[in-house]
């Protein structure tokens, strides 16, 4: 055999070898995701994976497990709310002058916006769009607002949040302590119900946060207001 067959039989031993170990990973990383697809359920009967992966790269906690359509909709629901949560606490900046109101956004937007993330890492891996959408009438795209007809408790309407950015100084504060108190039960409400209807033991674990945190928080606006 020439030195130039030698050559092409080494180039094409050491493809086959490199083709060979990707083969292989490849099952073995089908054989260990292979327990990942059991036992998930939507409420339909039908399974479906929950991958962990995407939100492990981001330190978020993976919904696995079995999952139920008050499960979508706790997700589906509470991450506007939160996200208007987050938008009352951005008009603080500039218009807030208590030190406790601006301590009580700090927390709020440390506490919302990783679990909006979560949220929404959620329903991607149970193959759900971010919203509701048609499922929730009066809900409005748009504007980015939500009346309090659209069933979810606790929304400031566009007339609330444009009276709120308005205000300076202790009317910002007092005004933003009584719509934060009012968004809180609307979300503490919705994670009442997800403790009680939900199957997905990480989203009820959440909801159960939820309750804590923003309960307690309730409980210092209302001390805020009555001192301002």
């Amino acid at each position: 055999m020439t030195a130039h067959k030698h050559a092409l039989n080494r180039r094409l031993s050491r493809r086959l070898a490199v083709v060979g170990a990707i083969t292989a990973g490849g099952l073995l990383l089908a054989a260990c995701g292979g327990n990942d697809m059991e036992g998930m359920d939507h409420g339909s009967g039908s399974s479906a994976s929950a991958s962990a992966s995407p939100t492990r790269a981001t330190g978020e906690k993976p919904a696995s497990g079995a999952f139920n359509d008050a499960d979508v909709m706790f997700a589906q629901m509470m991450i506007p709310h939160h996200e208007q949560a987050l938008e009352m606490a951005g008009l603080a900046d500039g218009r807030a002058s208590d030190a406790e109101v601006k301590s009580l956004v700090a927390d709020i937007e440390k506490a919302q916006d990783p679990e909006i993330r979560t949220m929404k890492s959620w329903l991607k891996a149970w193959g759900k769009p971010e919203s509701a959408g048609e499922s929730m009438p009066g809900m409005d795209h748009g504007s980015g607002g939500m009346d309090h007809g659209s069933g979810m408790s606790g929304m400031m309407s566009d007339e609330d949040m444009k009276k709120l950015e308005g205000a300076k100084g202790t009317e910002f504060d007092r005004m933003f302590a009584e719509m934060m108190i009012e968004h809180h039960k609307g979300a503490i409400t919705m994670a009442q119900d997800e403790q009680k209807n939900g199957r997905n033991a990480t989203a009820k674990k959440l909801a159960a946060d939820v309750v804590k945190t923003q309960s307690a928080e309730v409980e210092k606006f209302e001390k805020i207001l009555d001192r301002l």
